[in-house]
């Protein structure tokens, strides 16, 4: 049973410091600007470790700078202006420029980096988790829909598999309905923490051109995390998936595998699976015996939908 968290009695310790993950430029508001108020308030240090510009982000681009066509140099541009915001957005909110931690990675490029650069990717994290040494996360939570944020929580648990105390991780939900998995953590919000996030948010300038109703709802009295400790996969030679796609859609199917050994793409007719009465079961890889093991479900389709259907499940869930 999980115990429950007195993020207030760790915030205000000595030596606290508080590491927030944002996939994009407005996560770290929408998410977790209260969360940050507190922190700063009890004394504690706070980083965020944004991993994109948020410059595949073309509608909004196209309305606010009346164009068509973007290119390589248009999305830069606005990578840059919105990495400006989430600095505005920040020193609102108590924290000064410097404790920005930026990647760069590309906008909507999260997954696939995972899959084609694991280990650089999964160092990249483990770099900045050793220099920051958090004494508590806040991330995005697993079952969130946008690949970006999903493809960080796998990214971040692998960094953290080798990081000892394992420090307190709070996962939140920006897209989605939020699973069970945890235990829930609430930030009460006052009317001063309530304005001063709602400016942070609103210095998104970029973002709230288009969906500034749907941003503002995430400016209420409180903002709710899931605490969740270290898990492992369990010793089992195979695991039951929680999906049973259609055999139509076999042939348009990959899937996701990522351990500490590594992360592979494999199509579904090529993946190591075979059927039983209750569903599909795969084979688990000799290197994630015993250790962390996170699958993804992804079809191959032509669609603007970016959210995933299925999205990431941690193995040891079964």
């Amino acid at each position: 049973m999980e115990q429950a968290l007195n993020v207030d009695d760790l915030l205000r310790r000595s030596g606290a410091r508080l590491l927030v993950v944002a996939p994009h430029p407005d996560d770290e508001s929408l998410a977790a600007g209260g969360l940050i108020q507190r922190a700063r308030a009890l004394g504690a240090d706070v980083r965020v470790l944004l991993l994109t510009d948020g410059d595949n982000n073309p509608w909004p681009q196209r309305w606010l700078e009346r164009r068509l066509c973007i290119d390589a140099a248009a999305r830069r541009r606005w990578g840059e202006r919105r990495r400006g915001e989430v600095r505005e957005a920040l020193a609102g909110l108590g924290v000064p420029a410097q404790a920005l931690l930026a990647l760069g990675w590309a906008d909507l490029g999260v997954t696939a980096r995972l899959c084609t650069d694991f280990a650089a990717a999964r160092d990249a994290f483990a770099a900045r988790l050793r220099a920051c040494a958090p004494t508590m996360i806040a991330a995005p939570a697993l079952d969130d829909r946008h690949p970006d944020h999903s493809a960080a929580r796998v990214l971040l648990e692998l960094a953290l598999a080798d990081v000892a105390p394992y420090p307190p991780l709070l996962g939140y939900l920006v897209h989605g309905r939020p699973a069970q998995r945890g235990t829930p953590v609430v930030i009460a919000l006052d009317a001063a923490m309530r304005e001063r996030k709602r400016a942070a948010v609103l210095a998104h300038r970029t973002q709230v051109a288009l969906s500034r109703g749907r941003l503002l709802r995430c400016v209420g009295d409180r903002e709710l995390f899931r605490f969740d400790g270290p898990t492992t996969t369990p010793w089992r030679d195979s695991l039951l998936l929680p999906w049973r796609p259609p055999a139509w859609l076999h042939a348009r199917l990959d899937l996701l595998l990522a351990h500490r050994g590594g992360a592979q793409r494999v199509p579904w007719r090529s993946a190591p699976l075979y059927r039983t009465d209750a569903g599909f079961r795969l084979d688990v890889p000799a290197a994630a015996r015993g250790g962390l093991l996170f699958v993804k479900l992804e079809a191959r389709f032509d669609t603007a939908w970016i959210f995933d259907r299925w999205g990431w499940w941690r193995a040891s869930e079964e």
